[in-house]
């Protein structure tokens, strides 16, 4: 797997990156949590090991920034030497955090959540998968949502992706539709108007 992780002290970065080598894993480095952030966000890892405790940004702002975005999952362990208290516990798993390690970490522990991650993953992975098949109805073109309901697709959409609609009528149905119910009324039908070209 491809793994960020982001530890500012430089022999615990070279010991983490050497045990995650060894298990197979390709690692990308950073030395603080401003960094890592800015790695991730042009070069998105599906996980992250990151030190609890870092200059500028820590190891739960990054969690917190990571959590914020939208787009695959993303596996976060947090590494720490701190005693692991229940308040402790709470600000992590509340940030976001979904494992963690003690420091220094061993190979034989880190196997075993980097299993689990990717395990986890996907999982992640097959729902994001299952999510972008929308259930429509062939007939009047209702979308289902995951509460079983149907709703117009503006509706849907508007709802979920924030979408606005315009309406108009395209120049197929305008003349298969709107031009013999226009002469069924008697009326006679003026071309399609074409649209207004800009600048």
């Amino acid at each position: 797997m491809k793994i960020l992780m982001v530890e500012d002290d430089p022999i615990a970065s070279t010991v983490l990156q050497a045990a995650l080598k060894s298990l197979g894993h390709e690692v990308t480095a950073a030395t603080d949590g401003l960094a890592g952030w800015n790695r991730q966000a042009t070069d998105p890892h599906r996980v992250v090991i990151s030190d609890w405790m870092l200059p500028g940004l820590d190891g739960l702002e990054l969690c917190r920034r990571i959590r914020a975005e939208r787009g695959d999952y993303t596996y976060f362990i947090l590494l720490s030497n701190l005693t692991t208290t229940g308040e402790n516990l709470s600000q992590a798993i509340a940030a976001g955090v979904d494992d963690f390690l003690s420091k220094p970490a061993k190979t034989a522990e880190l196997r075993a959540r980097l299993h689990v991650a990717e395990r986890i993953l996907g999982y992640a992975t097959q729902v994001r998968q299952l999510q972008q098949f929308l259930p429509i109805c062939g007939y009047c073109r209702k979308i289902r949502d995951d509460r079983n309901y149907w709703s117009q697709v503006e509706e849907y959409l508007g709802k979920e992706a924030g979408v606005n609609f315009s309406h108009g009528v395209c120049p197929d149905c305008y003349n298969r539709v709107l031009v013999p119910q226009i002469k069924e009324l008697g009326g006679e039908a003026p071309p399609y108007p074409e649209p207004e070209r800009k600048g």
